[in-house]
């Protein structure tokens, strides 16, 4: 028990002030209470010696008058501090997940769920945020409540106070077998929350699939699965907790008959006065009240410390390397030396060496999972090379810190993700303190004023989660004039133009000539006349440059990229006849 209240205390961190208050708060209050004691004390002490004078009945109402205001102001501030830990509690985790996140290489997403990720920012934290400091104030006050009770019973009788003390032990042996035999099914407990956000969460993304399978009823087993999981796992636990909270209730209440017969014994043998012996009965019902109500937050006391466990291991995602420095580059010409990079054990490049002159425009070109992509991914540092390295401005990208990386770069992938947030907030994402007119000159340059006008609440309009409110193109659109707010020097393209209608591509190609215009491109294409007015061409197969030149130079050789350019003339040239 003390193990897992220190694990709670631990983690508390920035908040452990608030619950030292919270705590500190609620000794008082127990002295409050003891003021209700002794208030009973004086009337019964009265009534026993026969005394006629209104004295002790005046000063039984102020000490009842104290105890009930100077306990409603302990309370107040004991529970405001111990929500304020909760709470801030909570969102110091979460922040503190969202930096690592940041920091994580990509690679990590394909090897753990995003639904445990999700289950512990939202429902693990939730239960931290409510139940932790919630037990450790509760558990630690009920204690002291108890410890300050005992002393005054005690002042009555010191054999009482030994019958109160060992009911005291014998609660907390009891306490101390329900914490050992809830290790294993607490932490179960906690896995099936984790499951179950899983599973509700692949089945609501993957939704139209399920429809379009008419797999409505039959295709959510998993999800029923995970529900019987949790549902079985929180059974167990409830049914392991139950016997103990009943042998630990049974043992106070023995205790508290043994404190009233004994009194009453020692009445009648003339060895205690009677307002003690009677004030030992009334504090018969009183003594275990706090520690009885402790008892409740320590059966779910190891609950909380799973979840913190559960917390804790995100601090073990793999991090890049963080010692970087905060860089500018004057130039910005991009370098690879000798690069090799694998997705677990398969490789994907070898060996790459490559230049790509400042404000220059690179085309990467070539199959489907030939390592297009992942090439311009080495550059921003979404992975670290295995073997090489990769230069920026003549500094390895692990020279620089993360963000000042980032400041250098722009990138418009293919699949645009947008946040659940107004469109005007989307625009401005990489660039927050930009006004609202340079938000509509990018969006006007992106092509994607005309739709966002037309929506009812213009660039106020609140989009769903990914965009999904929004069709490809817009959202295409809508990433692109993001790039242009954030004006950098590097710009990387993953086929931009790839989810754009017709009638918008031409107007689209000259925002993004703009955007490109002194800067260094590099860009993903598979049209030629994007790709034919590129500086250099890379035609990447099977993880390595194959050939690199302009076009009017690979046009002639035989290989890849002649055979790329024949084959989007021949589909120019196709035409739909009448049969």
């Amino acid at each position: 028990m003390i193990e897992a209240l220190k694990r709670i205390w631990d983690f508390s961190g920035k908040e452990r002030g608030n619950i030292n208050k919270s705590i500190a708060f609620c000794f008082l209050n127990a002295v409050f209470h003891m003021f209700q004691v002794g208030a009973i004390y004086f009337v019964v002490l009265a009534l026993v010696d026969g005394t006629d004078s209104l004295a002790p009945a005046l000063l039984a109402i102020v000490l009842m008058l104290l105890s009930i205001i100077g306990g409603a102001a302990t309370k107040s501030v004991s529970q405001l501090q111990q929500t304020h830990a909760g709470y801030f509690m909570a969102a110091n985790s979460r922040i503190g997940i969202a930096d690592r996140l940041k920091s994580v290489p990509m690679g990590y997403f394909n090897d753990n769920s995003l639904g445990e990720i999700t289950g512990v920012s939202t429902t693990t934290l939730d239960n931290i945020e409510t139940i932790a400091p919630r037990v450790l104030v509760m558990v630690l006050s009920g204690f002291i409540t108890t410890a300050v009770f005992l002393v005054m019973v005690f002042s009555f009788d010191w054999r009482i106070g030994l019958i109160v003390l060992t009911g005291v032990l014998l609660y907390l042996l009891i306490t101390s077998k329900m914490q050992k035999k809830s290790i294993a099914l607490a932490p179960l407990r906690q896995k099936s929350e984790t499951v179950l956000v899983e599973a509700v969460l692949e089945y609501v993304q993957g939704m139209s699939v399920v429809k379009s399978f008419n797999l409505t009823g039959r295709g959510d087993k998993t999800v029923q699965d995970a529900l019987e999981f949790n549902r079985k796992s929180n059974s167990d636990l409830e049914k392991l907790f139950t016997p103990y909270v009943m042998v630990q209730g049974a043992a106070l209440q023995i205790a508290g008959v043994c404190m009233m017969l004994a009194s009453a014994g020692f009445f009648l043998a003339e060895t205690i006065h009677a307002a003690n012996a009677l004030m030992v009965v009334i504090m018969s019902f009183l003594v275990f009240a706090q520690i009885e109500s402790a008892g409740s937050s320590l059966s779910i006391l190891r609950v909380v410390t799973s979840c913190i466990e559960k917390v804790e291991e995100l601090d073990s995602m793999p991090q890049m390397d963080e010692r970087g420095e905060s860089l500018k580059p004057v130039s910005h010409d991009i370098n690879f030396e000798n690069v090799s990079f694998s997705y677990e054990k398969r490789e994907i490049l070898h060996e790459i060496n490559l230049t790509i002159p400042n404000k220059t425009t690179t085309a990467v070109i070539g199959p489907s999972g030939s390592g297009k992509t992942t090439l311009c991914s080495l550059i921003a540092r979404f992975w670290d090379v295995d073997s090489g390295s990769v230069k920026v401005g003549g500094r390895d990208v692990r020279d620089y810190t993360l963000e000042s990386l980032m400041d250098q770069i722009s990138v418009v992938f293919q699949n645009v993700y947008l946040f659940a947030d107004t469109i005007e907030n989307n625009i401005k994402f990489g660039c927050p303190d930009a006004t609202r007119e340079q938000v509509i000159e990018a969006a006007r340059k992106a092509c994607c004023d005309d739709f966002i006008e037309a929506l009812p609440d213009g660039y106020n309009t609140l989009i769903g989660e990914g965009g999904a409110s929004l069709s490809g193109g817009e959202r295409q659109r809508i990433s692109i004039a993001r790039a242009m707010l954030k004006d950098a020097p590097i710009i990387i393209l993953d086929e931009a133009t790839a989810n754009v209608d017709p009638e918008n591509e031409d107007r689209l190609q000259k925002a993004i000539e703009e955007l490109t215009r002194n800067k260094t491109i590099i860009m993903i294409a598979h049209r030629l006349k994007t790709v034919r007015n590129a500086d250099q061409i890379l035609v990447i197969d099977g993880g390595c440059i194959v050939q690199k030149g302009r076009h009017e130079e690979l046009i002639e050789q035989p290989g890849i990229y002649a055979d790329f350019v024949t084959g989007r003339k021949e589909s120019i040239g196709w035409k739909l006849s009448a049969v």
